[in-house]
């Protein structure tokens, strides 16, 4: 087996990438009827690979296959000079769990977000996520808030 790479996606990585959008998406219930409509998928996917957006993504990957991805992203704060990053999504495939890939990926979203001059990286997972939350509380601290929310 040869070793994990982490690393910014790349615009053939597509098909591969939607496989682990579309299981990341389905493990909060958003699959079937409740799916995200194609046209948020593909704007998602053109803003990775637009140098203008503040949007990120990185993958890892092993033996040609990818594993995780992690997509972040940059903003203001009122709290800090330096912008925040917002690590939006994280995702492994169920065989990649409990391997380093997850960590791996949150680690290199920290170095992203350092080379960027980001005052802080955060994120939020759902409080059912318990399995995720064990890595979590290894490599950052609970806030303590809690997230409110009214769609448009």
């Amino acid at each position: 087996m040869t070793a994990l790479v982490v690393r910014d996606i790349a615009a053939g990585d597509f098909e591969a990438w939607k496989l682990l959008w579309d299981g990341y998406n389905a493990f909060y219930g958003r699959s079937g009827d409740t799916a995200l409509p194609q046209a948020i998928t593909h704007s998602t996917w053109a803003r990775f690979l637009d140098a203008d957006e503040p949007v990120h993504a990185l993958v890892a990957e092993r033996d040609g296959r990818l594993l995780g991805l992690a997509h972040y992203l940059f903003h203001r704060s009122t709290t800090s000079i330096g912008n925040h990053c917002y690590l939006q999504d994280l995702f492994t495939t169920q065989a990649a769990r409990g391997t380093g890939v997850g960590r791996a990926l949150i680690e290199a979203v920290y170095g992203r977000a350092k080379l960027a001059g980001a005052a802080r990286v955060y994120w939020q997972t759902h409080e059912t996520n318990t399995t995720a939350m064990q890595l979590y509380d290894k490599l950052a601290e609970r806030s303590g808030f809690v997230v409110y929310r009214k769609p448009m």
